[in-house]
């Protein structure tokens, strides 16, 4: 049996598949693995452990000729096309939970970065213009007693909710469904989108992307929030109207806005980088060593177990 990795990942990974007598074909860089290289490699493969920055389409799909299971590396499977992996009977796992704790501290980190300017004054101070205290030098927002929206509370918005909570924060939040355990334990009221967004001080994404989800967060959406409000994304890019948020942000129409992902990731929209009451990372909600050695370690134990005939340990829903 044969498996392909399409980049670079934490050596548990390798370690287990070989370990379980399966051979490992690696692409050894640190860029996604190009079209022509995936059909050649994955051709013969049991078995793929795919990347978020893979697109698995009906295409590569159609090119698998053996391929049992498709294991991604991400919570997020919105790069894969599941249902025509379903048609050829190819398992899709991914890794949820694990990155739950590394993606909700990333959060608290971005609106704290932008609700007290942590990067502007950051830079202010690298560049020598600190003189001495001032009474309005980088004034920003506190948490205490304002309202989070929480924009989908699975997992990681749960999470995100109750680190705000130990801030004194209140806690509202949208969702298909109704989370009793989630309000009984953080006195969280349900609302509706418009509901939330007119409310929020701080808005926080945590939302898969699929055909519902896509610009969500629309241009008549971005207008209800608050003069003062606060926008995180660590969810995906493709969720919010990126553009108007910029414009948005431009006339200083909000106060700012966190990204962790964007809309035509890995480009950023230039627009971005010259604003300053923005706080802009690279795609890192769950790069910490723990949590992205626990996720190489799902994902392979997924391949093994459908390579052995086992169900898998988290299969995607198709």
């Amino acid at each position: 049996m044969k498996v392909l990795i399409t980049r670079k990942l934490p050596r548990v990974a390798i370690d287990l598949l070989l370990k379980n007598n399966i051979a490992v074909q690696v692409h050894d860089s640190d860029e996604p693995i190009k079209f022509r290289e995936l059909v050649r490699y994955g051709k013969d493969a049991d078995g793929i452990l795919s990347l978020l920055t893979d697109r698995i389409d009906e295409k590569i799909i159609n090119r698998l000729e053996k391929c049992k299971v498709i294991a991604n590396y991400a919570v997020g499977y919105n790069n894969i096309n599941t249902k025509v992996a379903k048609a050829k009977n190819i398992i899709v796992t991914n890794t949820p939970d694990i990155l739950t704790d590394a993606t909700a501290d990333l959060t608290l980190a971005l609106l704290l970065s932008v609700c007290r300017r942590v990067i502007e004054s950051e830079m202010f101070t690298r560049s020598n213009k600190f003189t001495g205290w001032q009474p309005e030098l980088f004034l920003g927002i506190e948490l205490k007693g304002k309202t989070l929206g929480v924009v989908g509370a699975g997992r990681i918005g749960r999470a995100v909710a109750k680190r705000a909570a130990a801030f004194g924060m209140n806690i509202i939040y949208f969702n298909k469904s109704k989370k009793t355990e989630f309000e009984l334990e953080l006195n969280a009221q349900k609302v509706s989108l418009t509901k939330l967004i007119k409310k929020s001080d701080f808005v926080s994404l945590h939302l898969p992307l699929n055909s519902e989800t896509h610009n969500l967060i629309n241009s008549k959406k971005l207008e209800l929030m608050k003069p003062n409000a606060v926008i995180i994304n660590t969810a995906r890019g493709e969720i919010i109207d990126e553009n108007y948020l910029i414009a948005m942000l431009k006339k200083k129409r909000i106060f700012g806005a966190g990204f962790d992902v964007y809309q035509n990731e890995p480009k950023i929209n230039k627009q971005l980088l010259k604003l300053n009451n923005v706080v802009l990372l690279p795609h890192i909600g769950s790069a910490t060593f723990e949590a992205r050695s626990a996720m190489a370690e799902l994902a392979a134990k997924n391949i093994i177990n459908v390579l052995k005939g086992l169900p898998p340990i988290t299969p995607v829903e198709l």
